[in-house]
């Protein structure tokens, strides 16, 4: 068995760590909304009963338009980690699979838990005839490297000359629609997309995502999923949501964004990437700035793989912003 990733959240674990309540923490360890939009009414029946046909296809019209893929319906699953850990059937046997990284560690880890080879890459010109499977996140994580969909497209291309697939994991991507290959993934042989729900209106705990391929594909995550793996209450929201005013969610997102990068560089910090949701810090004590954040009952995200870097995700408000702005000034950093 593989170890498990270090995720952020944890608020209870770092609580008992370095004390207090988990109600006093400043969570800034997840690229989350931190201002979660407000809940739409929805039919009182979807609590009651188990998820019709009816909702469903609400939600699959409602993020066909959301992400622009026409008349192409994605199939909704119980969060994008749900599809993550399908993917090792979708490799054939002997094949070997190609994360882009460094990114979100669970991609190696589910491959490698299954027995498939994982080569980590840089470019697209490490992809190579024995991989059966490329992962690719875009924008990512933690990085914030962007590849454009020309550039994506063209790795597909290059995945489908010796039959392999690529998988494009957009969990970042509501943010930068310009960049997004969902439109192309439906009609494409190679290409599947995985699109995040939660991240962007600040509802995680929804656990909802959106994969986009083309049918057959498709009809296996089902399959493999089983009947009703999203809950209605997850549907019914999504749909009303999808299809309110997305703009206003986003200006609020960029205003946070922006208060976080202030705050970062008054503190003398490199922002080294990022999305519209996080920054990423590189700093050479970066550890002792995580520990000294958790004694002030801020938590952000490290990084066993480089103790370099550090994961800031945006505060709620202006008061966040002044509280990680006075914790930072105390770390000595």
């Amino acid at each position: 068995m593989t170890a498990p990733i270090l995720h952020g959240g944890g608020i209870t674990e770092a609580a008992e760590r370095f004390g207090g309540a988990p109600a006093e923490w400043l969570d800034l360890s997840t690229g989350i909304n931190p201002c979660p939009v407000s809940l739409p009414v929805i039919d009182p029946s979807v609590w009651h009963r188990l998820p019709d046909r009816n909702v469903e296809e609400a939600a699959r019209l409602a993020a066909s338009r959301y992400y622009g893929t026409g008349d192409a319906m994605p199939l909704p699953v119980p969060g994008t980690q749900a599809a993550i850990q399908l993917l090792p059937r979708l490799v054939e046997a002997g094949r070997r699979a190609a994360v882009f990284a460094p990114t979100y560690g669970e991609y190696a880890r589910v491959l490698s838990a299954a027995g498939v080879a994982v080569d980590p890459v840089r470019r697209a010109d490490d992809l190579a005839a024995a991989h059966g499977l490329a992962v690719v996140v875009n924008p990512n994580n933690p990085t914030g490297r962007l590849f454009s969909p020309d550039e994506i497209l063209a790795m597909a291309e290059a995945m489908n000359a010796h039959g392999g697939l690529l998988v494009v994991d957009e969990a970042f991507g509501d943010l930068e629609p310009g960049a997004s290959v969902a439109r192309y993934a439906a009609t494409s042989d190679n290409l599947l997309v995985f699109r995040s729900f939660g991240k962007f209106f600040g509802l995680a705990g929804l656990r909802l995502g959106f994969v986009i391929a083309r049918p057959s594909v498709l009809a296996a995550f089902r399959e493999w999923l089983g009947p009703w793996a999203v809950s209605g209450p997850a549907l019914a929201v999504s749909a009303k949501l999808m299809e309110g005013d997305t703009e206003a969610t986003a200006r609020g997102i960029a205003l946070r964004k922006a208060g976080l990068d202030t705050v970062l560089r008054a503190a003398g910090l490199k922002i080294a990437g990022g999305t519209g949701l996080f920054a990423l810090v590189e700093n050479e004590r970066a550890c002792h700035l995580h520990t000294a954040l958790c004694e002030a009952r801020i938590l952000t995200r490290k990084f066993d793989y480089d103790p370099r870097w550090l994961r800031i995700g945006l505060t709620p408000d202006e008061n966040g912003d002044r509280r990680l702005a006075e914790a930072l000034q105390r770390t000595g950093v």
